[in-house]
């Protein structure tokens, strides 16, 4: 049995951050969420300088990739919905 690896990467608008600070802010927190809820591994992957944009990279493996497609998506619309943050572009993978 294979593993699969699911991969999304979001792309991110953060109107209210001010300052680096708070953006960092606003990601710690989406990020513990996304961990707590929907056991994924989730890093800034891009657009490290920029405070009123980021990108997240965020990962599931299990042995069918139907499971990782369906939990990748679950974590999109969680984004979607997340107050401080809007998704301006997404794209799931499955390996």
């Amino acid at each position: 049995m294979a593993a699969s690896v699911g991969v999304l990467q979001l792309e991110l608008v953060i109107p209210g951050s001010s300052s680096l600070k708070d953006k960092r802010a606003i990601l710690r927190s989406m990020k513990d969420r996304m961990r707590r809820n929907f056991n994924v591994a989730v890093a800034e992957v891009d657009n490290h300088d920029h405070w009123q944009i980021a990108t997240l990279g965020i990962v599931t493996v299990s042995g069918e990739a139907p499971f990782c497609e369906a939990q990748l998506r679950k974590v999109l619309e969680f984004a979607e919905t997340y107050r401080d943050a809007e998704v301006s572009d997404y794209q799931i993978d499955v390996l």
